[in-house]
């Protein structure tokens, strides 16, 4: 029986729960599932539990050579919980012969979801009327609507065609920006493909679904944020580096931008030193887009199911590295 070991999870009545039914569902597949809590990350423990392992399902903590080289003999895939790879060194696992695969599509209702919440909380300014209700205050502040609105959506993958189907119920005019659109998926669903500027430009709420690479490194920067409607916001669901945080503050803090919501960060936890922090207009979550019960199972199950396959010698979309096999 080939084992899976999964360091995903906190060790509360929801994860206890999820990981309990993966166990129960590994097991009628032929694996033996064992649930480790790794929270903080300790690399040594999590070396240690992949050297007896086939298998990994893994969080966004940094994965590289120096655990590749150690659990190889062993462990010939790990899956990321999720679908984020930037902490993942792809070259370094191929090189010790270890398949990377992820998540794709598990968590796409959720985050939509968590991005659709995020543009109507800051349109309608939830969090300062909320402060007011709590400070006895009812200094009522107004919001705009986002029905029959402009929304921009950055990237047009899973989550972004997810996030437009969602909107049409809100009668919005959608645009999109994809370095690698899918024009038949956007003529169907209504979306209309614009260049990244001018997405910026007329959009009353810009969402960001694109991955986190080299190219997209501050992607969202003074510059384009400088052509943004003073009443648009901006949500970012994807990863922090997306958006240069600097240029995010100074943007809100000048009031140049209505407001802003981020689930993500350049460094998470957010320091507690960090200047957003200081902001009235800006929403800010602990990474839990894709947190809901639904989609954790989903992820769960998923992952299962690529590690099933690919101890079963099936060809899988989900990996990342096809080039370790060649090793």
């Amino acid at each position: 029986m080939k084992k899976i070991v999964s360091f995903f999870g906190e060790r509360s009545e929801i994860f206890i729960d999820l990981n309990n039914r993966a166990e129960n569902y590994a097991r009628e597949l032929g694996f033996e599932y064992k649930w480790s809590v790794q929270k903080p990350f300790d690399e040594k423990a999590v070396i240690e539990e992949l050297k007896n392992a086939d298998a990994g399902i893994i969080d966004v903590e940094p994965y590289d050579e120096r655990i590749f080289k150690e659990i190889n003999t062993q462990t010939r895939l790990l899956v990321r919980f999720g679908v984020g790879y930037d902490n993942v060194d792809l070259n370094a696992a191929s090189k010790y012969g270890i398949a990377i695969a992820r998540t794709t599509g598990a968590n796409t209702s959720a985050v939509a979801e968590m991005a659709l919440l995020l543009i109507l909380a800051t349109k309608r300014k939830l969090n300062i009327n909320q402060q007011c209700v709590r400070q006895g205050n009812w200094m009522k502040k107004v919001g705009n609507e986002i029905i029959d609105g402009t929304v921009g959506i950055v990237g047009f993958g899973h989550i972004g065609k997810k996030l437009s189907q969602i909107l049409k119920g809100f009668n919005c005019r959608i645009v999109s920006y994809d370095p690698y659109p899918d024009e038949k998926a956007m003529k169907e669903m209504g979306v209309e493909p614009v260049s990244l500027e001018e997405l910026f430009r007329i959009s009353d709420a810009i969402s960001i679904h694109v991955p986190y690479n080299d190219s997209t490194h501050h992607l969202v920067n003074e510059k384009l944020l400088s052509l943004m409607k003073p009443t648009a916001v901006l949500v970012n669901t994807a990863r922090g580096n997306i958006v240069d945080e600097d240029a995010l503050y100074k943007a809100l803090s000048e009031r140049k931008i209505a407001g802003a919501g981020l689930d993500v960060f350049a460094a998470e936890p957010l320091p507690l030193d960090s200047p957003l922090l200081k902001l009235d207009n800006i929403i800010l979550t602990p990474h839990v887009s894709s947190q809901t019960v639904e989609s954790l199972w989903n992820i769960y199950k998923m992952a299962i199911d690529i590690c099933n396959d690919f101890f079963a010698g099936k060809d899988s979309p989900h990996i990342l590295n096809p080039d370790y096999k060649i090793h």
